[in-house]
């Protein structure tokens, strides 16, 4: 057995949090988007790299409705949805949207202000959804990635829920830089190489 990891997976409403998890988890995708009803916690075991894990995979949108940064100060007390024990942490936007984009650097905000100090950094992959729509981008890849990695540090990642296209790459990169802890590079360098010869099979 390999342990338990604990992933949040974050972002403004819409943006296909919980179709990212669905294609994951059952290979579906919801042809008509509804409304998180509250947060939603999933749990699989996933084989990586030969060994077992049992995941805990949080879903919902956790500032209400409204897609605003600003809505992020109507946030409850972080410790009611566990942010200071989440593992990992894949803070999802729409590539058509701005508006998400700027809710997911407010979120990354909040994470980095609420880790309690000395402990250990969790690694953080940002996920730019619905890349079958790229016409419609509001912005370049390479300068969005550009600024994630270097800017925020962080990994950075796009995919398309609807056709399943990085999905199941998405989360072995989150996971294996999850478990990664003896390495002495920061997080975000570790999310952008180590993981693409692991294996990661859903059980």
């Amino acid at each position: 057995m390999g342990g338990s990891l604990r992933v949040a997976v974050l972002g403004a409403p819409g943006v296909g949090k919980t179709a990212i998890i669905r294609q994951f988890l059952f290979g579906d995708y919801p042809e008509r988007h509804r409304p998180t009803d509250g947060p939603c916690l999933y749990r699989p075991a996933v084989l990586l790299d030969g060994a077992v894990y049992d995941l805990s995979i949080r879903d919902g949108d956790v500032a209400g409705p409204s897609s605003s940064p600003r809505s992020l100060k109507e946030w409850p007390d972080p410790k009611d949805w566990s942010l200071q024990d989440t593992d990992a942490f894949v803070l999802v936007y729409d590539i058509c949207s701005p508006d998400s984009f700027d809710y997911v650097k407010a979120l990354r905000q909040r994470i980095a202000e609420n880790r309690p100090a000395g402990s250990p950094e969790a690694p953080i992959l940002v996920v730019g959804n619905k890349r079958d729509r790229q016409r419609l981008r509001f912005g370049p890849r390479r300068a969005l990635a550009t600024l994630v990695r270097r800017g925020w540090r962080c990994g950075y990642l796009e995919c398309s829920a609807k056709y399943n296209w990085h999905v199941l790459r998405l989360f072995r990169e989150l996971l294996h830089c999850a478990l990664v802890h003896t390495r002495p590079a920061h997080p975000a360098l570790r999310l952008q190489g180590a993981l693409h010869p692991a294996r990661c099979i859903l059980m």
